[in-house]
């Protein structure tokens, strides 16, 4: 009889501490997905602002081959302040979501990935993080993570702690 009363209390804690994680689920994540992603783009973002335009030795993949370095240079700083912002206030979260994504895709092809390779085991040599060391064989781990850190408020949104959710309720209850 006893043991079937722990049994029950455990299970009961269990229970209650699942549903409040589930809760939890719809604010906490989310929320720590867009800090982080923040802070790393802004960093990003104001070393762009405040340094000195190194994509004029950049070549980049088509479309974005037809817009000049300087250009482009300014809509990556750009983008990366005002997505770092959007997404620490959650606002318009999805399109900077998309718009962070392209913008890493862009740099992958532009800078991360290797320059050549010739099967998977080439192109899996790529998937690390280093400095650049010139050996041809790319650096596009974190960029990826950052794609894929991406997804789930690119699918789900912000989250309840951003103004998005917010602005969802308030239209919700007109």
């Amino acid at each position: 009889m006893y043991n079937n009363n722990l049994i029950n209390c455990g299970y009961r804690l269990y229970e209650s501490t699942i549903g409040y994680l589930n809760q939890l689920s719809e604010s906490i994540p989310s929320l720590f997905l867009r800090l982080i992603l923040a802070y790393e783009f802004g960093e990003a973002g104001f070393e762009k602002l405040h340094g000195s335009n190194w994509f004029v030795d950049v070549t980049f993949p088509f479309p974005f081959s037809l817009i000049p370095p300087e250009i482009n240079w300014q809509i990556a700083t750009y983008f990366e302040i005002l997505g770092a912002i959007a997404l620490l206030l959650g606002i318009a979260t999805r399109f900077f979501s998309i718009s962070l994504i392209i913008l890493t895709i862009v740099a992958i092809a532009t800078v991360h990935w290797p320059n050549q390779w010739m099967s998977l085991n080439d192109l899996w040599a790529g998937y690390r993080i280093v400095d650049e060391t010139g050996d041809g064989f790319g650096n596009y781990k974190l960029p990826l993570i950052y794609v894929v850190m991406f997804s789930p408020l690119l699918f789900g949104g912000a989250g309840k702690f951003s103004v998005d959710y917010l602005i969802k309720q308030k239209w919700l209850n007109r």
